[in-house]
């Protein structure tokens, strides 16, 4: 049975904010004996908005009244009540991701939102969700190729690398087009980040505020800056600034890349022909762009087209509810209902590792979701075994716990979602595996994604079952 929805992305940057309608048409692709898996068969977008500057109240909060009115403005332009949207996705990413007040804008957002996926992107989820907007995941999987997506917007740039359409690898360096901002067309500094004055430094340039740059000197920096990005991906030899533009740890990466493929509002500018003025928006941005769009390393490197570059974002979620076997889960009832928690998916050639290499696997992968000094709570999502021995039932317990223990702060849940039947009893031997003491939620018969998001609902049935809910993100690919 097919059915029309209604769906609403909203991205808030680190320097613009905007909004896409979509009109979903999703079908459950399942037999009829099948686990549910209501897939989006076909979209349209019905209406893109203006792009808004992100605007802040200071250069560390962002102006939540200010982006609810921005919302509400483009509602009505796209002439859709808020009634009429069934699902959709706010994220926040970049820059703003850090703000001091970038919580209390969700939560606002929350209730002007609905029942939407409502969450802040860190550095490295931000990236994967950019590559799967740029059709850096799907042209990977396609041609069953490797393909790095440079997201570089306005506040740092963030690098996935897809293998076969999997995530294999991300990074995030603080490079983007508004780490300069200015007060005129004379390049007086208004704004300048402390990275960019560090970069500044390296090659003998001297950033203040209030002080004037020739167009030479902003030139150099954004030659400094690409050539950066060329070191993160090993194209150029190594620097010591590269470990300073680094918001957390390098590419590890080391095997061959086919196809470079870039995104973000800078990527708009890289091979644009336009006159435009190299600082109409008061920033570096346009300038940046057309510095790396002429570098020499790139001239040897196979650039693709990404498919979306300033709206390489999500366009909304589509939504379906399922039910779980109740014969097969470990649930504690008393932290239910939870919502909005991201998944991270095992690959399955990472399945078949021996334990202690699924463990640093795992471990490594938790930080795509690291936020600024904090970690999000996750659920870990897995194919599992059919009909598993004791000892490999023990083998994988242990295995979970040593890769998420260290990540997870005290009082949190362990959540784990498996697609094969085998929930109850890889509950049970988590259970006795903990060291410290922590509530453990393992369900199965259900199949979700990197990049979905689940609620999963009180107890049904006498608490046999539990409803989940999960929220695809939708791109325009």
């Amino acid at each position: 049975m097919r059915e029309n929805i209604f769906s609403v992305g909203i991205d808030i940057g680190t320097s613009t904010t905007q909004l896409v309608f979509s009109k979903l048409i999703i079908e459950n692709t399942a037999s009829i004996m099948a686990i549910p898996r209501i897939q989006i068969i076909d979209k349209e977008v019905v209406y893109r908005s203006d792009i808004h500057f992100t605007p802040l109240l200071s250069e560390t909060q962002i102006d939540g009244e200010a982006i609810r009115k921005i919302i509400e403005l483009e509602y009505r332009k796209a002439e859709i009540p808020f009634e009429r949207i069934d699902t959709g996705a706010v994220i926040i990413t970049g820059e703003t991701a850090r703000k001091e007040n970038a919580n209390e804008i969700i939560n606002t957002l929350s209730g002007l939102a609905g029942d939407f996926v409502v969450a802040t992107a860190g550095p490295d989820l931000e990236g994967i969700i950019a590559g799967k907007g740029a059709g850096a995941a799907k042209f990977s999987k396609e041609r069953s190729c490797t393909v790095v997506n440079l997201d570089i917007g306005g506040g740092t740039t963030n690098i996935a690398i897809f293998k076969n359409g999997e995530v294999v690898d991300t990074a995030c360096l603080d490079i983007g087009g508004r780490l300069i901002k200015f007060e005129d067309d004379q390049l007086k500094v208004a704004y300048a980040s402390n990275k960019i004055k560090i970069l500044a430094k390296d090659i003998g340039v001297d950033i203040q505020v209030g002080k004037r740059l020739s167009v030479d000197e902003v030139e150099g920096l954004c030659k400094r800056m690409g050539d950066i990005l060329a070191e993160s991906l090993g194209m150029i030899p190594q620097t010591t600034l590269l470990q300073e533009m680094l918001t957390g740890t390098p590419l590890k990466w080391k095997q061959k890349i086919d196809y470079i493929s870039f995104s973000g509002g800078v990527a708009d500018y890289m091979f644009n022909k336009s006159s435009a003025s190299l600082f109409k928006y008061g920033d570096i941005g346009i300038l940046l762009g057309k510095s790396i769009g002429s570098s020499s390393w790139l001239e040897s490197s196979k650039v693709i087209q990404a498919s979306e570059t300033i709206g390489a974002t999500v366009v909304g979620a589509g939504t379906h509810t399922t039910e779980i076997s109740g014969s097969t889960i470990t649930i504690e009832s008393s932290i239910l209902p939870i919502k909005n928690i991201p998944i991270l998916r095992v690959n399955p050639e990472d399945e078949e590792l021996v334990s202690d290499q699924l463990s640093c696997k795992i471990a490594e992968r938790l930080d795509w979701f690291r936020l600024e000094n904090d970690q999000q709570l996750v659920a870990l999502a897995m194919k599992g075994l059919k009909n598993p021995s004791f000892q490999q039932i023990q083998q994988l317990a242990k295995a979970i716990i040593r890769g998420v223990e260290e990540k997870l702060r005290d009082g949190e849940p362990l959540i784990i979602v498996v697609e094969n039947d085998m929930a109850k009893i890889l509950g049970q031997g988590i259970h006795a595996h903990l060291v410290s003491k922590r509530d453990v939620i393992c369900i199965d018969s259900i199949k979700v994604d990197n990049g979905d998001y689940i609620d999963i609902g009180k107890p049904l049935a006498n608490g046999k079952v539990v409803p989940v809910i999960i929220k695809t993100l939708v791109f325009n690919y």
